[in-house]
């Protein structure tokens, strides 16, 4: 008898794992369905298979957060912070459930638990882009300038999170500073050069360097707070008496080569920085000018932009191909806004 009952128990446990596993092939199988819906902005439809899948799989973080996702593009709101929170003070929950619990919250106009939530998640990932950058936003809007803080140290902890570069950009400028709304500005259109935030700030950048030439800003701006800002003025006034009243991107292309160079000789060891490095590769390469029409002329001059283009297409295809095949990173260590 004993010796039947090993192969019946043997056929249940081998059940048993079989059904464990479909169960958690139907899951994966339903999430992608739902992204599929999603995708089609059919939320409805993908709220449905996502409750099927976070039945198979309760435990499963990606199946939750789409779930809630998906509720908060129907806007339903209560239901999808109803979801996330169950998942928030679980150890496996990472960044992104903060970030989409705080915008939750935003949307409930439930100001001081979202901006409670974001803290608690910078306290949980320090080093988390994304949650600076909406501790920010929903501090901007309230017109707290703390929200700058949050930007850089947004800028400083996760190098590679552009958005904190857009919003630090905008602020720097709104405030006159200059040197950093060229600098991060610059930084965030190389990130995201088919954004389409690029062209509003490649206006800034152009407007930033108008007013360091053109309003004579350097002066006033020789007070910098940080020894980098310092620097990179010394570096770009020696190009004053080459500026002439056409200000364009011929202009600032042999502007910004002379700064490379005397960079690259006086502060690049001191200053080490990839956006410096970057520009003197393009020169290296022959397609600094293609660059500087890119991020200048197309916003200064639409159809000068255009003819330049027909009139170089060798030299700009040959900036585009080099563009495309590269993703520009920051690397950590290079954060010099502070005043040591």
């Amino acid at each position: 008898m004993l010796m039947k009952l090993i192969p019946i128990a043997a056929f249940f446990a081998s059940l048993f794992f079989s059904v464990q596993f479909s169960d958690a092939q139907s899951a994966t199988e339903l999430q992608e369905r739902a992204r599929s819906f999603m995708q089609q902005n059919d939320f409805n439809n993908a709220s449905l298979l996502l409750k099927r899948a976070s039945i198979v799989e309760p435990n499963n973080i990606e199946i939750t957060k789409d779930l809630a996702l998906s509720f908060y593009f129907q806007k339903e709101y209560d239901k999808g912070l109803e979801v996330i929170k169950m998942i928030i003070d679980k150890d496996e929950a990472d960044d992104q459930c903060y970030q989409i619990a705080g915008n939750f919250y935003k949307q409930l106009e439930q100001t001081k638990e979202c901006e409670k939530l974001f803290k608690k998640g910078i306290k949980k990932f320090p080093t988390s882009g994304a949650l600076y950058n909406e501790l920010g936003d929903l501090q901007w809007a309230q017109q707290n300038n703390e929200a700058i803080r949050q930007w850089e140290k947004g800028i400083e902890n996760d190098p590679n999170y552009s958005k904190n570069y857009y919003n630090a950009c905008k602020y720097y400028h709104l405030n006159a500073d200059n040197v950093w709304s060229i600098l991060y500005g610059e930084v965030f259109v190389n990130m995201e050069p088919l954004s389409t935030y690029s062209p509003e700030i490649k206006s800034i950048i152009l407007e930033s360097y108008k007013k360091i030439f053109i309003d004579e800003m350097i002066k006033k701006e020789n007070v910098a707070p940080s020894k980098f800002s310092t620097a990179f003025l010394q570096t770009i006034n020696k190009q004053n008496l080459a500026v002439t009243t056409e200000f364009n991107a011929e202009t600032l292309t042999m502007i910004r080569t002379r700064f490379v160079l005397d960079w690259s000789n006086e502060y690049a060891v001191k200053f080490p920085s990839r956006l410096f490095d970057y520009q003197r590769q393009l020169i290296q390469d022959g397609i600094f000018e293609a660059y500087n029409q890119w991020l200048f002329g197309i916003v200064q001059n639409l159809t000068t932009y255009q003819r330049w283009v027909l009139e170089h297409s060798v030299e700009y295809n040959e900036f585009t191909r080099f563009q495309s095949g590269r993703i520009f990173k920051v690397p950590m260590g290079q954060y010099y806004r502070s005043a040591n």
